[in-house]
């Protein structure tokens, strides 16, 4: 469990607090508890205004809270960076993070902009020696890493189709007010950057490159209310595609953030020339899978035979959760910067993400090739 962990601790910079930021503590505070190593310096953690970060920094079990992310960022004591800011400030923090000499690990969406992304990944190639690594945590759900392990073994022969929806209903209420979160300037997309981009990840793991898409997108809600009066929504609440992959499948795509009574529906299904395999986030300790011959589908539950499992826990029938995956995630960040291997999705594989998203933001119903030149070239 402790091989390519960090036998020196690191210095650590926490930027902001919220769901996302509490969530990165709480990975940085258990990554060495759990898979051994050496525990990391809890350095300095930002928020405005600073007495919110000092507040916070002592909850968080951090040295020092501060107002100041640039003189974070550049800290000789600081080796890694966590950006949990809003999507707006990504670029900027990141790009001076790796300008600072320090290691990245930046929630998703990667930025605003197709040319933000692009600018983070030409400077994140231009520092080899520096670790980036993007928030997609549902890459570390053991049930997933099962199902990556079935179709790459050919377990369910040659996948032909996808099909994924992303569902929640935190906007359906027209009474929700108005935030950054729908503007272009704030936000950049919508449910597209929110959502879909983790179910793109996963899509991408399970099937390969994708050649080409086709989207509509809809704006539910176009107005919400705010203490000026009602201000437009720019960004979609909704989205779906048709996909047609590099290897010859085909897939379906939807994504809502309008989705009455979803909470969490991260569901996808392949089928494949020999079988097919359900996934459900909301119930993501299971994994149902049909084999060629076999009547219909076998439930299987996550469990200490999954290594990553049974480092939190021996026992069977004890659940996973959310949180447990950001402390693999953070696991995978932490070997690769000791020379394991390396973490993904860096920057360079985040731009393929950022690509399909913006594509079917602008697709309109036309079909969108996302060349595989774009691919060897990110």
């Amino acid at each position: 469990m402790t091989e390519n962990m960090p036998t020196k601790p690191l210095g650590v910079a926490l930027i902001g607090t919220g769901f996302m930021g509490k969530c990165h503590a709480m990975a940085w505070r258990n990554v060495a508890t759990v898979f051994g190593g050496a525990h990391p310096r809890l350095e300095v953690l930002c928020d405005t205004p600073a007495d919110k970060a000092g507040d916070f920094a002592a909850q968080f079990g951090f040295a020092r809270g501060s107002e100041d992310w640039q003189a974070a960022v550049a800290d000789p004591a600081v080796d890694v960076v966590s950006i949990t800011t809003p999507n707006g400030m990504h670029r900027p923090m990141a790009e001076a993070a790796l300008n600072a000499g320090k290691h990245v690990w930046l929630e998703k969406p990667m930025a605003l902009t197709l040319a933000d992304a692009q600018s983070m990944a030409d400077l994140a190639a231009a520092h080899p020696a520096q670790v980036t690594l993007l928030g997609y945590n549902y890459l570390r759900s053991p049930a997933f890493q099962a199902a990556q392990r079935l179709v790459t073994g050919g377990a369910i022969g040659r996948p032909l189709a996808f099909r994924g929806v992303y569902d929640e209903d935190y906007s359906a209420d027209p009474n929700l007010p108005w935030s950054w979160r729908m503007t272009h300037a704030g936000g950049g997309l919508g449910v597209l950057g929110d959502l879909g981009c983790h179910l793109i990840s996963q899509m991408l793991a399970l099937m390969g490159p994708v050649d080409e898409v086709t989207a509509m997108t809809q704006i539910a809600v176009p107005n919400r209310p705010s203490p000026e009066g009602p201000r437009a929504v720019e960004n979609e609440d909704s989205a779906m595609a048709l996909i047609r992959f590099s290897s010859g499948a085909h897939g379906s795509f939807a994504t809502s953030r309008v989705a009455r009574g979803r909470k969490c529906r991260l569901q996808w299904e392949i089928h494949g020339t020999e079988g097919s395999i359900v996934f459900d986030q909301e119930n993501m300790n299971e994994l149902w899978v049909h084999q060629m011959g076999e009547a219909g589908f076998t439930r299987h539950l996550t469990g200490p035979e999954q290594p990553d499992f049974a480092a939190f826990c021996p026992a069977p029938g004890h659940n996973f959760g959310f949180n447990e995956q950001k402390v693999i995630e953070c696991r995978d960040l932490v070997r690769a910067i000791s020379g394991g291997p390396a973490a993904a999705p860096d920057f360079v594989a985040g731009l393929r993400i950022e690509r399909i998203i913006h594509a079917m933001a602008v697709s309109n119903g036309q079909p969108i090739r996302i060349e595989e030149a774009a691919y060897e070239n990110a």
